[in-house]
């Protein structure tokens, strides 16, 4: 079974491909989603706690804007919190894998930051939703209801699409002018059809 890493910079609709690639029988694993429910562990929280400090907990729990705030504007703060997380979910996708049918051709980790975290070295073969800079910019102003220096601040964390995009191994455009499917089926097909 091979392991497929799904990544694109924040708004390049990563979520909808991996909803597409999840319809035609591909168990999708999302990283980001993970990871957050990770911050409910007693022992990661702790460590959280101990890296940012109690004024990051609300009601008992860490609070992901307070949080958020804290590391996107701030790239040591990041790394921290990188070092605390990504281990956790490298653990926690291996068991999801050890999960599914051994039969299966192949899954997919959707994450944002497979090529910044240095995780790309796990996946077989790696593909990137690229989309336009201003497309991505609308669609997170409506999606998060957050200002678009928010959203440029976060953008400056990522890799640039070109980059991600000299690195894949398949790029899946998501602009208002082509068509997803056809590209995703087109995608499905090529990994089937490597040797395992």
């Amino acid at each position: 079974m091979l392991k497929i890493g799904l990544t694109g910079n924040i708004g390049s609709g990563k979520s909808v491909c991996s909803r597409i690639f999840a319809l035609l029988g591909i168990p999708v694993y999302n990283a980001d989603i993970e990871a957050k429910k990770l911050y409910y562990n007693d022992v990661i929280k702790a460590k959280v706690v101990n890296a940012f400090g109690d004024n990051i907990i609300t009601s008992g729990e860490i609070d992901k804007i307070k949080l958020a705030q804290l590391v996107f504007n701030d790239k040591l703060a990041l790394e921290i919190l990188n070092n605390i997380i990504h281990p956790e979910v490298k653990n926690d996708f291996n068991n999801w894998i050890n999960k599914q049918d051994t039969n299966l051709s192949y899954v997919i980790q959707e994450a944002a930051i497979i090529y910044e975290s240095g995780f790309d070295i796990y996946f077989d073969k790696i593909i990137v939703v690229s989309s336009p800079i201003d497309l991505r910019i609308q669609r997170i102003m409506q999606r998060d209801k957050i200002s678009e220096i928010e959203i440029r601040n976060r953008m400056n964390n990522q890799m640039s699409d070109e980059i991600k995009a000299q690195k894949a191994d398949y790029i899946i455009h998501n602009s208002n002018n082509e068509l997803l499917i056809p590209q995703i089926i087109e995608i499905d097909l090529a990994i089937s059809n490597l040797k395992t």
